[in-house]
C-alpha cells in the first residue's frame, strides 16, 4: 500500500480548511477564525462568565457603581463593529489592578483598577481596549491558531514518518510555531490599543487618557515590586497580562495626536464622585490585611507575618514576602483531604508533602489547637510546614520558605508568626470592616505626606498616596484640588 498517496490528499484538504480567513470589519484585515464561529464565541463566553467571576473573588455589587460602568461601557460599544452583539460589563471584587474580556461581549474591570484611575476618560480607555479584544475576535484567532498548529504538528509527524523527514525538523517547526503565537499575542494587545483609541475618541473622550493611565499602571507595578522586594514580580498587576507597555504608550501617543480634533472630555469630578466610599483592598469575606496582620472574620482566625514581610492576599492563599526572597504562605487543605486525614503528621507526610524527604516531623499545640510540623529542603530552599487542625473538615496550613542562608536568621520570627495564629471572637470578627476610598479636598497646610500619614498601612503610605492620585514623587498639592485617600 502506498501510504503517501493516501496522506497527501488528506493533508491538502486539511490545509485548505485551516487556511480559511475572513475580513474583520473592526480591523479591516483578514483574520483566521476557522475553528471558532461567532455563535461559538457567545456560547463559550456565557459558559465561562460565572466561572471567571468566582475565580476572581466574585462581583462588586454596589448598584450605583455597576450602573455607571455599564452606562459608559454601552456608550463605547455603540461605536464598535460588533453587529448588534450584547455586552455584559462586570466589576470584579478584587483589589488587583486588572481588566479582561471573554469572547461574546463579556468585559471585566476590577475595583482595584477603578481606585487607580483618575477620571472617567481613563476608565473608559480601559473598557475600550477590552472591547477592542472582543471586536477583533482575538480569542477566536488564538484558539484557531492553536488548533491549526496542533493539527499541523500531527500532520507533519504523520507525513514525516511516511516521507522520511527527520524528527528534529518537527521539533524545530513546533518551536517556531510557539514563538509565533507568543508574538501574535503581543500584536493583539497593540491592535486592541488601536481599536480602543478609536472607540474612545468616537465617544468624545480625550484619547490622551490612554497614555496617562499607562503611566499610572507603570507606577503601580513599580510599587508592587517594591512592596514584594522583587524587581521581577508583577503577578498582581495588569502589566503582567498586558505586555510591551513602552511600545503601547508610543503607539497610543501617535494615535491620539492623529485623533485629537475638537474638545474631548475627561470628567474627573464625575468619576471621583462615583468611586467615593468604594471598598479598597481586601474584601472581609476573603480576609483582610492590617499591616502585617491577617484577619479572616468568616474563618474567625488571625495571624501576623514577621517584621519586614509584606502581605499579599488572593481568594486562594495569602503570601507574605520578606528579605532575600523569603516567603510565608497561608492556605487551607482541600476539604476531602482534611476529612480523610487520620492525623496531622500523617497528612503532612502522606498528602501535603508526599514525595519529600521530611525531617523533624513533630506534634505541637498552637493556642489550644492541635498542630504538626515538618521540615524539608527542596531545590536549594529550606521549607518549614505547619498543619493546624481547624475542625473535622478543616486544616489550616502555614509554609515558611527560605534560602539556607536566611533560615537560622528568621527562625525566631517564624516561630513567633506561627504562634500568633489564633482564633478570634465573634465580636472581633464583626469589627472587621473593609477599607474605603475617600475623596477629600486639599486644604491649606495639607501635603502629600500629611494626607498619606493616615493611610492604614504599615509601609509605603506616601508611595500609595502618590500612585493613587497620579502624582510625581514630591509633587506639591494644589489648594482646593480633590484627592483620594484610604480610610478605615
Amino acid at each position: 500500500m502506498n501510504t503517501r498517496k493516501i496522506l497527501f490528499p488528506q493533508l491538502i484538504a486539511a490545509l485548505m480548511f485551516v487556511s480559511a480567513c475572513s475580513t474583520n470589519p473592526a480591523t479591516g484585515q483578514q483574520s483566521f477564525t476557522a475553528f471558532m464561529s461567532r455563535a461559538e464565541e457567545i456560547r463559550i463566553g456565557a459558559e465561562e462568565h460565572p466561572k471567571l467571576i468566582k475565580a476572581m473573588g466574585g462581583a462588586y455589587t454596589v448598584a450605583k457603581l455597576r450602573a455607571y460602568i455599564r452606562r459608559i461601557g454601552l456608550k463605547l460599544t455603540r461605536y464598535a463593529e460588533t453587529g448588534g452583539m450584547k455586552y455584559t460589563f462586570t466589576i470584579l471584587n478584587s483589589d488587583k489592578v486588572n481588566a479582561l474580556a471573554l469572547p461574546g461581549g463579556y468585559v471585566y474591570i476590577t475595583r482595584g483598577l477603578l481606585a487607580l484611575a483618575e477620571n472617567e476618560a481613563e476608565m473608559a480607555g480601559v473598557l475600550a481596549h477590552e472591547i477592542g479584544h472582543v471586536t477583533a475576535r482575538h480569542t477566536a484567532q488564538r484558539e484557531s491558531a492553536r488548533q491549526a498548529t496542533s493539527l499541523g504538528m500531527i500532520l507533519l509527524g504523520v507525513l514525516g514518518s511516511a516521507a522520511g523527514v527527520p524528527s528534529g525538523v518537527g521539533q524545530l517547526v513546533d518551536f517556531g510555531a510557539q514563538a509565533a503565537l507568543q508574538s501574535y499575542s503581543r500584536e493583539q494587545e497593540l491592535e486592541a490599543d488601536r481599536l480602543g483609541v478609536r472607540y474612545l475618541t468616537r465617544a468624545g473622550y480625550a484619547p490622551q487618557a490612554m497614555t496617562s493611565f499607562f503611566t499610572k499602571m507603570q507606577a503601580h507595578a513599580k510599587l508592587e515590586r517594591a512592596m514584594a522586594g522583587d524587581k521581577e514580580d508583577q503577578t498582581n498587576n495588569i502589566m503582567s497580562t498586558h505586555p510591551r507597555t513602552t511600545e503601547r504608550i508610543n503607539q497610543a501617543i501617535g494615535l491620539e495626536k492623529a485623533a485629537r480634533k475638537g474638545v474631548k472630555v475627561i470628567r474627573r469630578e464625575q468619576f471621583l464622585n462615583q468611586i467615593d466610599n468604594m471598598a479598597f483592598g481586601d474584601d472581609p469575606e476573603q480576609g483582610v490585611r492590617r499591616g502585617r496582620e491577617f484577619i479572616h472574620p468568616e474563618l474567625r482566625i488571625r495571624f501576623e507575618a514577621p517584621p519586614g514581610f509584606v502581605l499579599f492576599n488572593s481568594p486562594h492563599q495569602v503570601v507574605a514576602r520578606g528579605p532575600k526572597k523569603s516567603v510565608m504562605v497561608f492556605d487551607m487543605a482541600k476539604e476531602k483531604s482534611a476529612r480523610k486525614a487520620r492525623s496531622l503528621s500523617g497528612y503532612i507526610a502522606n498528602t501535603w508533602a508526599s514525595g519529600l524527604s521530611l525531617s523533624r516531623l513533630d506534634r505541637l499545640s498552637i493556642n489550644g489547637m492541635e498542630a504538626a510540623t515538618a521540615s524539608a529542603r527542596v531545590r536549594g530552599k529550606d521549607i518549614r510546614l505547619i498543619a493546624i487542625k481547624g475542625g473535622p473538615k478543616r486544616i489550616y496550613r502555614l509554609a515558611f520558605i527560605t534560602p539556607p542562608g536566611m533560615t537560622e536568621r528568621l527562625n525566631l520570627d517564624f516561630r513567633r508568626a506561627t504562634f500568633s495564629f489564633r482564633r478570634i471572637s465573634k465580636a472581633e470578627a464583626d469589627a472587621v470592616k473593609a477599607l474605603r476610598i475617600k475623596v477629600v479636598t486639599v486644604k491649606d497646610g495639607d501635603t502629600s505626606k500629611s494626607l498619606a500619614a493616615g493611610f492604614p498601612f504599615e509601609a509605603f503610605r506616601l508611595r500609595w498616596f502618590e500612585t493613587l492620585n497620579g502624582l510625581r514623587p514630591g509633587e506639591r498639592l494644589k489648594l482646593g484640588m480633590r484627592v483620594k485617600i484610604v480610610v478605615q
